[in-house]
Parts: structure tokens; C-alpha cells; sequence
């Protein structure tokens, strides 16, 4: 460490700070949507729609066979020939979406 320019040691704080950043940006996002939903009267997690996405299978129902860094050129090649790599998702049998637990349980004959 006895080589380390202070142009390195600013490049590695900048780098640390973009990489900060980015880890926080989802709950920044949703701290801000949750304020704003909240001040148009709107449910805070759903914000009225009533649904919640699937966080396993992020509201498509089904997720890809063999976890989540499965990915290649020939899964691509398979799927687009008629083959199927997707399984359905187990966590929201399929559907892609839950009931919010915030309006179900303010309103339960809403859903």
C-alpha cells in the first residue's frame, strides 16, 4: 500500500459511494412512493390496487428452472423453438400477485 496515489485512493471512495448508492436506491425509492401515496390518501403498499407482486417470481407467475442465475444463449434457443424452461412459481401458485396485507386487513370484502 506504500504505491497508492491520492487519484487511486479518491477512485476507490467515489467507487464505494456509486456502490452505496446503488444497494440503497430500492429502499429510497420506496421510502419516497410510500410518502407520496400516503399523502394522496392511497394505501401505502399497494397503493389501492389491492395486489402485492410476488417477490419470488416478481409478477409473472412463473420463474426460471434452475434459480436465478440460470441463463445461456441455448435456454434462449430452446425457449424460443416452442421449448419451456419456466416452472411455476410455487410461492404464489402461479398467479403473480398476493392480496395487500395492509387493505385486506382495513377492508376484507374488498377482495
Amino acid at each position: 500500500m506504500e504505491n497508492v496515489t491520492a487519484s487511486e485512493v479518491a477512485g476507490f471512495g467515489v467507487g464505494t459511494l456509486l456502490l452505496c448508492a446503488t444497494i440503497a436506491a430500492p429502499k429510497i425509492d420506496a421510502f419516497f412512493s410510500a410518502s407520496q401515496r400516503s399523502s394522496l390518501g392511497m394505501c401505502k403498499k399497494c397503493g389501492d390496487l389491492k395486489r402485492m407482486a410476488c417477490s419470488n417470481c416478481k409478477g409473472a407467475g412463473f420463474v426460471k428452472d434452475g434459480g436465478i442465475f440460470s441463463f445461456g444463449l441455448m435456454d434462449d434457443q430452446y425457449q424460443s423453438t416452442g421449448g419451456r424452461s419456466s416452472i411455476k412459481c410455487t410461492k404464489c401458485n402461479a398467479r403473480g400477485h398476493f392480496g395487500c396485507p395492509e387493505c385486506c386487513l382495513s377492508n376484507p370484502a374488498s377482495m
